[in-house]
């Protein structure tokens, strides 16, 4: 149990009320991110950290630990901090922690485990943020795909749901996007969630921003995959075309 996933979900999206439980080939969202996190670290370490009951239910019916939350919490880090917090008391030895959102049906078990990896590799990385590609020009532009520049070294110099840098040449603009799987070193949780949340933060509603607003580092591990989140209902039909082959959870 030193490397846990834990994947926040909450029904009371603004975007997409209930997406969580929303099915995507016969199978709720949830149980495809559940699946990906069960192949990467096996159901003892997946978590699901949700305020609500029905969300609660159907993870433990597919045999994972269920945290329940508060329900006052805007971010996703900081409904992970909780959970592990509980895990912690009940005596759970958590050093590493992944929290993967459970809008992100599409992420491989492979990647998620090049966050550990990264993790494990240097104990100077404390937090580190998959990067995938951009796949068109619609997502370049698209709000809810958050766009990514790196400085020269690998970490994330901003995030932002324009596209960055804004006003140039297209082709000079960021072609990575952030693949919403973010690893922790346990005490970077504990000081992430201890931080007053930050004014850039808040204007894109975006977590790392916090980390970086402080003057910390947020390193990136680059994917190929080609991943979609689910934002709004259309983007069901996407995530439905990406997965088809697959073998249903």
């Amino acid at each position: 149990m030193e490397e846990v996933i834990v994947i926040p979900a909450r029904m009371g999206s603004s975007r997409f009320p209930g997406k969580p439980l929303a099915p995507i080939l016969s199978v709720p969202m949830l149980g495809w991110v559940i699946s990906h996190a069960v192949a990467a670290v096996g159901k003892e370490n997946t978590v699901v950290a949700s305020c609500d009951a029905e969300i609660l239910e159907y993870a433990e019916s597919l045999s994972v630990r269920a945290v329940s939350t508060s329900s006052s919490h805007e971010r996703a880090s900081d409904r992970t901090a909780e959970a592990v917090a509980t895990l912690e008391g009940e005596g759970w030895p958590i050093q590493r922690v992944l929290m993967l959102q459970g809008d992100e049906p599409t992420i491989s078990a492979d990647a998620l485990t090049s966050v550990f990896s990264a993790l494990r590799g240097d104990p100077e990385i404390e937090i580190v943020n998959l990067s995938g590609p951009i796949n068109n020009a619609t997502e370049s532009l698209d709000p809810n795909s958050i766009k990514v520049v790196a400085r020269q070294d690998g970490t994330a110099l901003y995030f932002s749901r324009l596209p960055i840098p804004h006003g140039g040449d297209p082709e000079l603009c960021s072609h990575r996007k952030q693949v919403c799987a973010i690893g922790f070193q346990r005490p970077a949780l504990g000081a992430f969630s201890a931080m007053p949340e930050g004014a850039l933060e808040r204007a894109e509603s975006i977590d790392m921003l916090r980390w970086l607003e402080h003057g910390r580092n947020v390193h990136l591990v680059e994917i190929g995959d080609v991943t979609h989140p689910v934002d709004v209902l259309e983007d069901i039909a996407v995530v439905e075309s990406l997965l088809a082959g697959t073998s249903a959870p």
